[in-house]
């Protein structure tokens, strides 16, 4: 198990890293964002469906112009945080809106919540909000430095509105059209 732990924390760091060094693959497409989400809730059917989580999509067919395998990847990990911190028989809402030439993507959940100093450090490495996580129950404290990484590359934004003990809502802002020679830091 500490292998494994190990081992992802290596691989989120070598990804990290990558994404630092401007020579990883930047490939923006145009594909349906809707469907992709839907995938990532499928794919996840067994984290949520575990606990009794009930999953309220709220959204219609999207598409957008963005690196479709970075973007899985910030859904997973938005999604899956979400999913272990939202108690059993608790609701994750997933939702985008579209205004202008600008989406929203919100992913809300009536979980645990956040102080407001654990808001403030939320996106920095190794930032882990619940300090009492131990390798039994995951997290590297990487994931949400990667999807600030990644949104940023899009030109977008990622934050975070939380209450504790209530809610948490992180809301991705991107670009419906990404310009793929130009990238944010």
């Amino acid at each position: 198990m500490e292998s494994n732990r190990l081992s992802k924390i290596s691989d989120n760091l070598l990804k990290l890293t990558s994404l630092e060094s401007k020579h990883h693959p930047f490939e923006p497409k145009y594909y349906r964002l809707d469907k992709q989400l839907r995938n990532v809730v499928l794919a996840l059917e067994p984290n949520w469906l575990a606990k009794n989580i009930e999953m309220d999509l709220q959204f219609e067919n999207i598409s957008i112009m963005a690196d479709e395998d970075l973007m899985n990847q910030v859904w997973m990990n938005l999604l899956s945080n979400s999913i272990k911190f939202t108690p059993a028989t608790g609701t994750i809402t997933l939702s985008i809106m579209k205004q202008m030439d600008m989406i929203n993507i919100a992913v809300h959940d009536n979980g645990i919540g956040l102080t407001e100093e654990q808001q403030k450090h939320i996106f920095e490495r190794f930032y882990k909000a619940d300090q009492s996580r131990t390798a039994a129950n995951g997290g590297s404290g990487l994931g949400l430095s990667i999807v600030k990484k990644i949104i940023n590359m899009h030109n977008g934004t990622v934050t975070v509105e939380s209450q504790f003990a209530e809610y948490t809502t992180f809301l991705v802002t991107l670009p419906l059209e990404v310009d793929p020679t130009r990238t944010n830091e």
